[in-house]
């Protein structure tokens, strides 16, 4: 790929995060609508994806060579990491408090980040470790008006906390699978290896399963799946780890805004300057570098 297609792709790929990260955020807002259990609402967000998911697999996988028995067996790995993240996380939502749940599950940002800084074997650049803190203080500043650290939170805290290492590692695993597979037939081996383990620990823990009403569940599955997670493992293709990490902070900003909107939650001068901090980490983190920060280097751009 030439530096000129590199670039274009990493611009595109850019934009499908933020959007990716607009959908992913309204993903809490529809497991409280559901009238099912929190595990449960995790196993229909991956079961009512499957099928569209392996049609555009199929699709974009035609005339191609198949994957390899380990490429796939690191998908299907990451899939059940990606599983166990939706289960410790929507559990935890209703052992605590929102905000917190958002802080500590998006503990994978900084996590994925780090990441992004060993694969590369590089410190962070002084725009970079810029970015990162002002999105640090931004979502200190986003939640500091609802995050409560008290004993009655602290087993949702837990599993908020693991949810976020789990999806670390559903993201490293996913980042491993980019350099050589197309985003949808990777995103399909990981929905499909997920689903069945959600099913059955929903049941194990005697969750109703069957939704009365199927609109939550569909537009859970449709938003925060087919277009939220597509968007996201596309973008992971021509983004660096780091600018993605960086990214998924938009996610607390998106959720703020929801939650204002749908619940009338406070949402002051302090979460504005928050919002603010982390777009302008957004905005750094993109700006011309090292390979590491332009997110188009040659370890992530597409492959056929």
């Amino acid at each position: 790929m030439d530096e000129a297609a590199a670039s274009r792709h990493a611009r595109l790929a850019f934009a499908a995060l933020i959007v990716a990260n607009l959908f992913l955020a309204a993903g809490p807002w529809m497991v409280r609508l559901a009238d099912v259990g929190p595990v449960a609402a995790g196993f229909w967000r991956l079961a009512l994806a499957i099928p569209f998911l392996a049609w555009f697999a199929w699709r974009s996988g035609a005339g191609k060579a198949p994957p390899t028995a380990w490429l796939i067996v690191t998908i299907i790995i990451g899939g059940l990491f990606f599983a166990a993240d939706l289960a410790a996380w929507h559990v935890g939502i209703h052992l605590t408090k929102l905000a917190n749940a958002t802080l500590f599950g998006n503990s994978s940002s900084f996590l994925f980040a780090i990441y992004g800084f060993v694969l590369m074997r590089t410190l962070p650049t002084k725009l970079q470790g810029t970015a990162i803190a002002l999105a640090m203080v931004g979502i200190a500043l986003l939640l500091s008006g609802s995050y409560e650290l008290s004993p009655q939170n602290l087993r949702g805290d837990l599993l908020a906390i693991l949810a976020g290492v789990f999806y670390c590692f559903y993201l490293i695993a996913i980042d491993r699978a980019r350099k050589t597979m197309a985003p949808m037939p990777v995103l399909a081996i990981a929905t499909a290896a997920g689903a069945l383990p959600l099913l059955l620990f929903a049941l194990a823990l005697g969750e109703q399963v069957m939704p009365g009403d199927w609109l939550p569940v569909i537009l859970l599955s449709a938003g925060s799946q087919l277009i939220g997670q597509g968007l996201l493992v596309y973008a992971m293709g021509h983004l660096s780890p780091v600018v993605v990490g960086v990214g998924l902070l938009t996610q607390p900003v998106a959720a703020a805004v929801i939650g204002w909107f749908a619940y009338r939650e406070s949402f002051g001068l302090t979460d504005l300057v928050g919002a603010i901090l982390i777009c302008i980490a957004m905005v750094l983190i993109r700006l011309p570098g090292p390979k590491l920060a332009s997110g188009a280097s040659e370890d992530h751009g597409e492959k056929p």
